[in-house]
C-alpha cells in the first residue's frame, strides 16, 4: 500500500523532479507534485509525495523531515485525506451582514 506525504516550507522554485529526487533517497517514489499557483505559475510552497510502501514513507518522514531542499528546511508529514470542498461555506464576508 502506498502512502502520501505532505511536504511543507518548499522554496517557490522547487520542481516536481527536484522533489522526486530528494525523496528517492528514502525509497521508491510513485509520484511527486509541487502545488503551483494557477495565476502566477509559481510554486505555493508545498507539495505531495507518494511513496511505494508505508515503511518507505515512515523512513522518508524520519530521514527527510527538517532536511534542506533548495536552501530551505522542509517539513514532512503524512498527508491527511482531502476535505470535501462542497461542505465549505460559499462566499460572503464570513460575518454578519448588518449595515
Amino acid at each position: 500500500m502506498s502512502t502520501k506525504l505532505f511536504i511543507g516550507r518548499l522554496s517557490y522554485s522547487v520542481t516536481d523532479a527536484q522533489l522526486e529526487e530528494h525523496f528517492a533517497q528514502a525509497g521508491k517514489v510513485l509520484s511527486a507534485k509541487v502545488i503551483i499557483d494557477k495565476y502566477s505559475g509559481q510554486g505555493k510552497g508545498f507539495g505531495f509525495v507518494e511513496m511505494a510502501t508505508e515503511e518507505e514513507a515512515k523512513k522518508a518522514i524520519d530521514q527527510l523531515n527538517n532536511s534542506t531542499l533548495d536552501g530551505r528546511t522542509i517539513v514532512v508529514n503524512e498527508a491527511r485525506p482531502q476535505e470535501d470542498r462542497s461542505k465549505r461555506p460559499q462566499g460572503g464576508s464570513g460575518g454578519s451582514n448588518r449595515w
